[in-house]
């Protein structure tokens, strides 16, 4: 099948009713005929759907390196602080040198036998997470002295 000239679309279009025009696109290729046109700009609906739910695990897993990294500095502070109370260090002292290490650090000693152990709680790093508590344990052995 040929398509047609200039000269008969024009002629066509001239003594086609208003209504009948979409009958003459039709054998041009017309973009409204074309598949998939209603579904044009869905990608960027869903890409703009997305971000903010990448946005947020990636907030989380920020949030959670910065627990893990609380958790260590807490963890080396506790072994520290048991060290210097076996050692026989002051109380004071001890607990000067944890909010050294760690700010916003609670301090509590028990004796179990021969050794020395500190339980050290601080706050979560800021943000969501200020709310979590982490907590770390360390036992040194008491001197004989």
């Amino acid at each position: 099948m040929r398509s047609p000239s200039r000269a008969e679309t024009r002629a066509t279009r001239a003594t086609t009713a208003p209504g009948d025009r979409a009958l003459c696109g039709r054998a041009r290729g017309n973009r409204r005929d074309r598949p998939g046109r209603g579904e044009r700009g869905s990608v960027t609906a869903e890409f703009a759907t997305v971000i903010p739910a990448v946005m947020l695990v990636f907030a989380c897993c920020l949030g959670g390196l910065q627990l893990a990294g609380q958790q260590l500095r807490l963890q080396d502070a506790a072994a520290t602080v048991s060290r210097s109370l076996a050692r026989g260090e002051s109380a004071s002292a001890a607990s000067a040198r944890a909010a050294q290490l760690v700010g916003g650090v609670a301090l509590s000693r028990s004796d179990r036998g021969g050794m020395v152990c500190v339980r050290l709680t601080a706050p979560g790093p800021a943000g969501p997470l200020a709310a979590i508590a982490v907590h770390a344990t360390a036992c040194a052995l008491a001197s004989g002295g």
